[in-house]
């Protein structure tokens, strides 16, 4: 008897409002529609980088528990609603935004002086209401990266008096739900249907989201794809990488990550961070690196390694 493997659909769109997707994948093995769920579920809430306020600084405000004459908010309100302000930040390197402004006046995301680097999804968003005639300065720094990061480690390093450090939710997912149900597939009613359904910031779309997702997904399934056979590893593959780097015909610069050979789960995460070439690495610093998910201290060594090779380091400490 010929045994025949029934491959799923691509996925369908159901619909698409806004900043809010549902789709379809269809014919899915019995069991799989959970299997490929749930796991594209925890991609899309934890692998998709983002952009948040790290730190803040308000003209004559020392920390966070201060009052501001003039201003209707404390400054931990007006940090919370800074919170609540969706970017997107095109490039590895932290931005610093700014706004300045005379009362009276409702303060929004709008009033921002934006780099070109730094896009606001909702511009409406409210920051806060001057009522007297004062002058109201702030100052913010943005950057990229993955899930949620505790103030504690994002400042490693001692802050400047006046600046404050925030918790920073970086992921550009506001909600991610699916649901499996039976289909029929030839004479078999056991099939499964997977229905996702992913609501966004607005800073990406939920096809997107989807997209890159499933991407992840068949990265790192493709990493562990056979076995590793100590016998083949020698000092002639690393000779080898040398070569095939050097012959490049290119500046060393724009190398992308993934001609290091670093590795499929080293290469995933620090794409995932936004750093697509030897240029963007080499802005970063060995500590900056090492709170990347994925990346330890031996992918580290690795790195440096492999810019060395380039006549390129890390950025210094």
């Amino acid at each position: 008897m010929e045994y025949h493997i029934t491959l799923p659909s691509k996925p369908r769109v159901v619909s698409e409002e806004g900043v809010q997707g549902v789709y379809e994948i269809d014919s899915l093995y019995p069991g799989y529609g959970h299997t490929l769920g749930n796991s594209l579920r925890r991609i899309i809430h934890a692998s998709l980088p983002g952009a948040a306020v790290t730190s803040v600084k308000i003209e004559g405000v020392s920390h966070e528990f201060a009052t501001m004459d003039g201003v209707r908010e404390s400054v931990m309100e007006v940090l919370l609603n800074l919170k609540r302000v969706h970017f997107s930040l095109h490039g590895d390197e932290a931005q610093t935004i700014s706004l300045s402004v005379k009362g009276p006046k409702q303060v929004t995301a709008a009033d921002f002086k934006l780099p070109s680097q730094v896009e606001i999804a909702n511009p409406d968003m409210h920051i806060a209401d001057i009522s007297g005639k004062v002058s109201f300065e702030l100052e913010a720094t943005i950057e990229r990266g993955l899930g949620y990061v505790a103030r504690e480690t994002l400042t490693k390093e001692k802050v400047d008096i006046g600046t404050i450090a925030l918790d920073a939710t970086f992921t550009p997912i506001r909600r991610v739900n699916y649901e499996v149900e039976n289909m029929r597939v030839g004479d078999r009613t056991d099939f499964n249907r997977l229905r996702i359904l992913i609501e966004t910031n607005g800073t990406i779309s939920p096809r997107e989201a989807l997209e890159r997702s499933i991407e992840t997904m068949i990265q790192q399934l493709s990493a562990v794809i056979g076995f590793q056979d100590p016998r083949e590893e020698s000092s002639s593959d690393s000779l080898k990488a040398d070569s095939d780097v050097k012959s490049l015909g290119k500046d060393p610069a724009k190398v992308k990550v993934e001609e290091l050979e670093l590795g499929a789960r080293v290469t995933t995460a620090l794409q995932d961070a936004g750093i697509k070439s030897v240029a963007g690495l080499v802005k970063k610093t060995s500590a900056q690196l090492l709170e990347l998910d994925g990346v330890g201290e031996k992918a580290v060594t690795d790195i440096a390694d492999a810019l060395d090779k380039l006549g390129l380091e890390l950025k210094g400490e």
